[in-house]
């Protein structure tokens, strides 16, 4: 039995079909069965064609700008739903504290976003006090954003940038230092909810942070919160949402944000 192995072993190894070189000649003196194109080959629905960006980061040709230095025409106030009043200047969204979070008019369920995120070259307090924001997936899940640069800055690492926050820890940490600019690439998977709220399916985020993998589809257990358990409610579409954090220390700023459904 152990000599018929090794035939059969050392056979394989000299035939095409080990190397990935099999031919329709192959086949016939095997007797395998040809490739069927019915059941095998795919051709509709065709995929849509969509024209990237000529400089890396920038927006493809089917996604919304949500902002592009411009205005906050896509923006409202969380708190009333009136005109978004962070600050715009020189393609830059700073984020203003005093008047509260700001999301999206528009209604989103799953998508792909492109963000940039800087920690001001200034920033001063320590661990949640340094440089705090968070972006809110369907306004209810948290990626955290946060000056955690080098691990200097000590804290939880389930609320260091690129934790989805008070959840999981990001694989690793490449953040930029204070007065340079941070890239988010988020691919967010809305959850599925059942009849009667119970969950169906939960929500998953993969995030690329400086062009790293720091989240790997990872589920998400919950809304957001600091102080009761992280549990779903059921929802449709749901606007993104910025964070204006309460901490005091120097307010972090966005550019370059858009969103492909």
């Amino acid at each position: 039995m152990r000599y018929n192995l090794f035939l059969t072993a050392a056979l394989f190894c000299l035939s095409p079909f080990a190397y990935g070189q099999t031919t329709s000649a192959d086949i016939r003196k095997a007797n395998l069965p040809a490739a069927n194109p019915t059941n095998a080959e795919i051709f509709t629905p065709v995929p849509n064609v969509v024209t990237p960006a000529k400089t890396f980061g920038q927006a493809p040709s089917d996604a919304i700008l949500l902002f592009d230095g411009k205005n906050l025409d896509e923006w409202e106030s969380v708190k009333d739903q009136s005109a978004a009043k962070w600050k715009v200047s020189k393609d830059v969204l700073t984020v203003d504290k005093s008047v509260g979070d700001i999301e999206t008019k528009r209604k989103f369920t799953s998508f792909q976003l492109h963000i940039e995120w800087k920690i001001p070259a200034n920033i001063t307090g320590t661990s949640q006090a340094r440089g705090n924001s968070g972006i809110f997936l369907s306004s209810k899940y948290e990626i955290q954003v946060l000056d955690t640069y080098n691990n200097d800055n000590k804290t939880y690492t389930n609320g260091m940038a690129g934790a989805v926050y008070r959840e999981s820890i990001p694989l690793v940490n490449p953040a930029h230092k204070a007065g340079e600019w941070n890239v988010y690439d988020i691919a967010y998977q809305a959850p599925e909810f059942n009849e009667d709220g119970t969950v169906k399916t939960p929500a998953h985020v993969t995030i690329f942070f400086n062009g790293v993998l720091v989240q790997n589809n990872t589920e998400i257990r919950g809304a957001t919160s600091t102080t009761v358990k992280h549990v779903y409610t059921a929802h449709g579409p749901m606007p993104l949402k910025l964070q204006a954090h309460g901490d005091k220390s120097e307010p972090i700023s966005y550019r370059n944000i858009w969103i492909r459904e």
